[in-house]
């Protein structure tokens, strides 16, 4: 699978798990859906930490040159 195909599925993965992560919180049944949180919150932290890790080591090209000033 391409990189930035990768970058924008994780993305998705990463934006859906707030969202599961939220839901108790917005229907009102917090204490009776713990697992949904903590199954959102696991969703979020994994997605994010793959997508840091296995997409964004492509920008090697794009470093920042800071230049000195002038004297």
């Amino acid at each position: 699978m391409p990189k930035p195909a990768l970058r924008v599925l994780l993305t998705i993965l990463m934006y859906s798990g707030v969202v599961v992560f939220l839901y108790p919180y917005l229907s009102g049944h917090l204490y009776t859906e713990i697992l949904v949180v903590i199954a959102g919150a696991a969703l979020t932290v994994v997605s994010g930490l793959c997508r840091c890790f296995l997409t964004e080591g492509d920008c090697r090209g794009h470093e920042r040159h800071v230049s000195k000033p002038a004297p």
